[in-house]
């Protein structure tokens, strides 16, 4: 059962960088904001910061990786029907949001503090949101 759950922790792991690392670019090259542009980074170094106190090795957790063989590797028809760089942030934001949950919830079966973490991580990318969303 470790493996599914480091399994599970390993792909929300690189959904919220990657995600989070798309922002991080629309901040900086599109809407050339400084003060975003860190928030962002700042918010991928902690989820960085997190794997590394985790009781696991990182090796351990990518170890569980399966790409091939992942039922859920198919990209969705919505994936191809953004328009503008707007539905992209918008998205990539919710796949943030969504899988610091999912690395929250999972991570209380391992070490309750960085569950922890993860929940603060996910209530400060709210906080950036509220205040984004004004300047669509």
């Amino acid at each position: 059962m470790k493996r599914k759950i480091y399994r599970i922790i390993d792909a929300n792991l690189n959904r919220s960088r990657e995600g989070l690392r798309v922002c991080e670019e629309i901040a900086r090259f599109i809407l050339n904001d400084k003060s975003l542009t860190k928030e962002f980074k700042a918010l991928r170094h902690r989820i960085t910061n997190c794997i590394r106190d985790f009781p696991a090795q990182l090796g351990e957790i990518v170890s569980t990786r399966d790409a091939e063989g992942d039922v859920g590797r198919q990209s969705r028809p919505s994936e191809n029907k953004r328009r503008n760089w707007k539905e992209i942030f918008l998205a990539n934001l919710e796949r943030v949001k969504e899988s610091l949950r999912v690395l929250e919830e999972f991570s209380k079966l391992v070490d309750k503090k960085i569950a922890d973490r993860f929940k603060k991580i996910r209530f400060k990318l709210y906080d950036i949101e509220k205040k984004l969303i004004s300047r669509f």
